[in-house]
C-alpha cells in the first residue's frame, strides 16, 4: 500500500469515516475494442454462453438464491496478461498502482456491467485514456476468457452507472447479453495495458429474494473504529473481534450472502479485501464509498442508506445487520431490517431503533447454528 500510506495524513480526518457518529467504536468507456460505444465484447479468448449453474440460487425446496454450496474460492491464478503497450498518455503514471474494481450484485436479466478505478501513487492520480483488457471467469472456475479492451475515462465521460459516479480514470464495460454470466459468483480481472498492472473485483447473479445479511467492518469486525487508520500507520493490518468469521461463516452455511459494507474510503478497496481474507471470513461482495476521504458522520448512514436503498431495488432487505454506532443503526433502521432484534451492536446501545446490543458474537452462535436452513 505504499501508494494509499501516504493518505494516512491526507486521510486521517477519515479515521472514522467507517460509521462514526456515535458509539464505542474501484474507444470510450464502457466499450470495447471491436464493439464501438455500445460496450458490448469484442476482444478474443473465450466460448461465451451464458455460462453460470444454479450455485448461489438456491435448492430443491429451498429460499431462492440461498448459497446450497460452498462459496467458490475464486483465487485461481490469473490470465497471462500478454504484452505492454506503450502509453497514450505523453508522461506516465507515477508511483505504485491503486486500482480496484466494484463488487455488485446482479440481478437474471440486468444489464451486467464490469467497473473500476485505475490510480497511481501518493495523491491516487488517475489514468485516463488509456486501455485495459478485461477478463471473466465464469463460477469463479474453468478457463478465463477475454471481453475486450476498455478505455479509462475523462471525468464525466460516462454515466452513473449502479451508483458509481464518473470521476475519471474509470473503466465502464458492459458484458454483452451472448456472453451475460448466470446464477452464480464470478470473477473478473483487469490488465492495464500500459504496465500490465491488474485488480480482481466480484459479481454475484442472484434472484430477487436472494438471502443476505450485512455488515460494517470498522469497529464492527476490527477491535476498535479507527483501528484501520493505526494499523495502515503500523504497515499492518487490524486485529479481528473473535469469533465474528465463525458466526458468518455458519451464516453462510444456513444459506445467506455476505455483504460488507463500510464508509472507508475507495482507495482503502485492497486493505479491506486482504482483512477479510487474512481472518478467514466468508466471501462475498464488498462495498467502500467512492470517495477519496470516506464519510464522516451523518454523511456515513446517508452512504449506507443508500448503498441498502440499491440492494433492495434487486430484491435483497437483508436479514441481519451488524454494525457500532449510530450511523450504522439509523441506515439499518433506514433499510427496514426486521424485527429489531436481528439488527444487531457490538458494545452500542441503539436507544433510538431498538436494535440489539451484544459484548461478543460468541453468545450468537448457537442461535445462529439453530437457525433453519434456508436450502430445505
Amino acid at each position: 500500500m505504499r501508494g494509499a500510506f501516504a493518505f494516512f495524513l491526507a486521510g486521517i480526518v477519515g479515521m472514522a469515516a467507517c460509521g462514526t457518529g456515535g458509539g464505542v467504536d474501484v474507444v470510450p468507456s464502457g466499450a470495447t475494442t471491436g464493439a464501438g460505444a455500445s460496450g458490448g465484447a469484442g476482444g478474443s479468448g473465450g466460448d461465451g454462453g451464458a455460462g453460470g449453474d444454479a450455485t448461489g440460487g438456491g435448492g430443491s425446496g429451498g429460499v431462492p438464491g440461498a448459497w446450497c454450496a460452498p462459496i467458490p474460492a475464486c483465487d485461481a491464478p490469473p490470465p497471462p496478461p500478454g504484452e505492454a503497450v506503450d502509453w497514450n498518455a505523453v508522461i506516465p503514471p507515477f508511483g505504485a498502482p491503486n486500482h480496484r474494481g466494484r463488487d455488485l450484485f446482479l440481478n437474471p436479466g440486468d444489464p451486467q456491467w464490469i467497473l473500476a478505478k485505475f490510480s497511481y501513487g501518493t495523491f491516487d492520480d488517475d489514468i485516463k485514456g488509456e486501455y485495459v483488457d478485461v477478463y471473466v471467469q465464469r463460477d469463479c472456475a474453468g478457463a478465463w476468457e477475454h471481453l475486450g479492451t476498455a478505455t479509462t475515462t475523462e471525468d464525466g465521460e460516462h454515466a452513473t452507472v449502479e451508483g458509481v459516479e464518473d470521476t475519471g480514470g474509470r473503466v465502464y464495460f458492459e458484458i454483452p447479453k451472448e456472453k451475460a454470466l448466470g446464477l452464480g459468483r464470478h470473477r473478473a480481472h483487469l490488465v492495464v495495458k500500459g504496465d500490465l498492472s491488474t485488480t480482481d473485483l466480484f459479481l454475484e447473479v442472484v434472484p430477487k429474494g436472494t438471502p443476505v445479511f450485512v455488515s460494517d467492518i470498522d469497529g464492527t469486525l476490527t477491535t476498535y473504529e479507527t483501528e484501520e487508520f493505526v494499523a495502515l500507520a503500523q504497515g499492518a493490518l487490524p486485529e479481528v473481534r473473535k469469533d465474528a468469521a465463525k458466526l458468518f461463516d455458519v451464516l453462510v452455511s444456513k444459506g445467506y450472502h455476505p455483504f460488507y459494507m463500510t464508509a472507508r474510503p475507495e482507495w482503502l478497496g485492497a486493505r479491506t479485501r486482504a482483512f477479510l481474507d487474512q481472518n478467514g471470513f466468508p466471501h462475498g461482495i464488498v462495498h467502500t464509498t467512492l470517495t477519496k476521504s470516506g464519510a464522516l458522520g451523518s454523511e456515513a448512514s446517508t452512504y449506507k442508506t443508500g448503498e441498502l436503498t440499491m440492494l433492495a431495488q434487486k430484491g435483497m432487505i437483508p436479514t441481519y445487520a451488524f454494525g457500532n454506532t449510530d450511523t450504522d443503526a439509523a441506515a439499518y433502521f433506514n433499510a427496514m431490517v426486521q424485527p429489531d432484534e436481528r439488527r444487531v451492536f457490538i458494545e452500542f446501545d441503539d436507544t433510538v431503533h431498538g436494535g440489539r446490543r451484544i459484548e461478543s458474537y460468541t453468545e450468537l452462535l448457537a442461535e445462529a447454528e439453530a437457525l433453519p436452513s434456508l436450502c430445505q
